[in-house]
Parts: structure tokens; C-alpha cells; sequence
């Protein structure tokens, strides 16, 4: 099975990179926009991530991997919605900037950068590996 690749997003002031640290591991719960929970549905084990802080650092700080394929997620009020179980892998040395993103010409087409409200992106091998390359 080939490796896919993903950024998820979190506000630090909900959970911030520190605390997936923390923990460990965690399930990515609270999504609740189709088309993200469209890429929870196609997450699979061993996938790699990247972990952006949205709002205050919009950066990429760290990676991490898919654990646990999607289940239903607990915080719902509704059936449907899902959740993966992420574990946290490395810190990113140096982060990475939402403003170096943007000007990197390798980085252009990110969906980070089109669709910028989505919590949970696909990242394509070589977005991920330049990404990682930037931050150390």
C-alpha cells in the first residue's frame, strides 16, 4: 500500500503541538466539514502528517503518523462524522511559516494555500519532503 500524506490543523489554544506531545497520541476528533472528513475517510495507517498550528503560530511545527484508520467520532452530536487516532512523531527543528508557503514556488499548489479553511488536507510526497527539508 503506498504512503499518502496530510496536514491537519489546530489553533494552539485548543491543542497545540506541546500537548500532542504530551500525549503521545491522540484522536483527531471535532472535524465537522465535509470535504475534511472526506480525507479522515481516506487516512490510512502508516500515513504520514504534517501538524500545523493555525491562528497565532501559522506554521508547520511537527509530523506525525496515522495510527488508527477513521471510527466514529465521539464528540458528534451526528452519525457520520469520523475520527483518526494520530501519534506524534518529530518536532520540526525550525518551523515553517504559512509566509515561507506562500513564497515557495514549490509549495504553490498546496492545498493548504487553496482551501485554506479545511482542517485536514492532502499534501502530495514532495510537498511533505520539501516541508520536512525547510524545517531542519
Amino acid at each position: 500500500m503506498t504512503t499518502q500524506y496530510w496536514l491537519v490543523k489546530s489553533e494552539p489554544e485548543s491543542y497545540a503541538w506541546t500537548d500532542f506531545v504530551r500525549d503521545g497520541r491522540t484522536a483527531w476528533t471535532g472535524v465537522r466539514n465535509y470535504a475534511a472528513r472526506i480525507h479522515l475517510n481516506a487516512m490510512k495507517r502508516g500515513d504520514r502528517v504534517l501538524f500545523y498550528e493555525s491562528m497565532t503560530t501559522k506554521a508547520v511545527v511537527g509530523t506525525c503518523a496515522v495510527t488508527k484508520t477513521a471510527f466514529p467520532d465521539t464528540t458528534a452530536d451526528e452519525p457520520g462524522w469520523v475520527a483518526v487516532e494520530l501519534k506524534a512523531d518529530a518536532p520540526l527543528p525550525q518551523a515553517v511559516t504559512l509566509a515561507q508557503i506562500k513564497a515557495d514556488p514549490l509549495l504553490a499548489k498546496m492545498e493548504l494555500l487553496r482551501q485554506g479553511r479545511l482542517s485536514v488536507t492532502p499534501v502530495t510526497a514532495a510537498e511533505f519532503e520539501h516541508i520536512v527539508k525547510l524545517g531542519g
